[in-house]
């Protein structure tokens, strides 16, 4: 953790916790922009002591955060991420970091799918983060023998080259790395794990996430709207399982917002949420069809087998319809009906397959 060096301004921690947000999830105060940002200065730089940075994390969960709270923290985190956009515009795909233990992580199959069909695709995990410390982008990627511990410039390189890139955290956001061992001893989720999500260390113009209420989906459109360091054009998020970017099976809610000069952000016209049902689009199938015991070896097992055109089923069928939303979500199809077609078309011609080659010899 960094010494604290720098100075700062009238609200360290302990400060807020008494007069602002401290007092209970029903009497507390939200933090003003200003306060949030000095409060994640201070925390970046190392200067509050564990106990009172564990209060202050759980009186922020008690209370939740306010997308402008959110937007404060993003942009102090984003101060100190290490950009490097490829020559392409990709689609950002932020998952939990702290990972999946049920269901394949079926993210990197249909990211090399949605690479075939001519959609670029980021995504960006740590290892093993805190509080689950499952199996998150890398180890999958890992198991596949596909290089994750590269630097971000590399990452860029392997997106213009591959048309799928992966994002180690440690080396394009080392400050929120250097939170683990705090993190760690907290034993529950905090406003970190919601806001590395949305780093986007490609630059990205279309952020691709999940909830598991459409209340999350909106805080996160608004948070990036109350952002001054980010400029999306787009954000499509859907259900996932485990809270993961793979959509769940069944009658599902996908939430979609477009910029377009409009910054309202949830309250807008250009918010829109509706419900589909995933066996329309080919995948008639239960959450359970999608079980695995070991994360990481099955997840790459099933990427492996459904780029080859040797696996076809509930795991192809789920790998295709999120392929699908990676497509729509860049607007390289004009419905998800059609980013399926396309989706299909590129893993039966063996371009997916390609994909997941040149990844191995990245």
């Amino acid at each position: 953790m960094a010494q604290a060096t720098q100075e700062f301004g009238e609200w360290p921690l302990k400060r807020l916790m008494t007069e602002v947000c401290g007092s209970g999830h029903k009497s507390a105060d939200d933090l003003t922009r200003a306060q949030a940002t000095e409060a994640f200065e201070r925390i970046l730089a190392g200067e509050p002591d564990p106990t009172t940075l564990g209060a202050f994390w759980l009186a922020n969960r008690w209370k939740r955060n306010t997308p402008e709270e959110l937007g404060a923290y993003v942009d102090v985190m984003c101060e100190r991420v290490e950009y490097a956009e490829p020559d392409c515009d990709p689609v950002d795909c932020g998952a939990n970091y702290d990972g999946k233990g049920r269901t394949a992580i079926l993210g990197v199959a249909a990211g090399a799918v949605a690479a075939a069909a001519g959609t670029p695709v980021v995504v960006h995990s740590g290892d093993r983060v805190p509080t689950q410390k499952q199996d998150a982008y890398k180890h999958v990627l890992d198991e596949l023998g596909v290089h994750t511990e590269l630097t971000p410039s590399d990452s860029a390189d392997m997106v213009d080259e591959t048309g799928f890139g992966f994002y180690y955290q440690p080396a394009f956001n080392p400050a929120i790395d250097e939170l683990f061992e705090r993190r760690d001893m907290m034993g529950v989720r905090t406003f970190v794990n919601t806001i590395e999500t949305l780093a986007n260390p490609a630059g990205a113009s279309v952020h691709l996430g999940s909830f598991y209420h459409l209340a999350f989906a909106k805080k996160v459109v608004d948070t990036f709207v109350a952002s001054e360091f980010h400029d999306l054009d787009r954000v499509l998020m859907f259900q996932g399982m485990e809270g993961y970017d793979d959509v769940r099976p069944g009658y599902t809610k996908v939430a979609e917002w477009d910029a377009e000069g409009d910054d309202a952000g949830s309250d807008g016209a250009s918010f829109d949420d509706f419900e589909i049902e995933t066996a329309e689009y080919g995948m008639d199938l239960e959450e359970a069809d999608l079980a695995v015991d070991d994360v990481a070896a099955e997840s790459a097992a099933v990427t492996e087998e459904v780029l080859a055109g040797e696996r076809d089923g509930a795991f192809a069928d789920a790998v295709a319809v999120n392929a699908a939303l990676r497509i729509y979500a860049r607007e390289d199809a004009d419905s998800i009906e059609e980013g399926l077609e396309a989706a299909r078309a590129a893993i039966d011609d063996g371009s997916a397959y390609e994909v997941l080659e040149a990844l191995r010899d990245f």
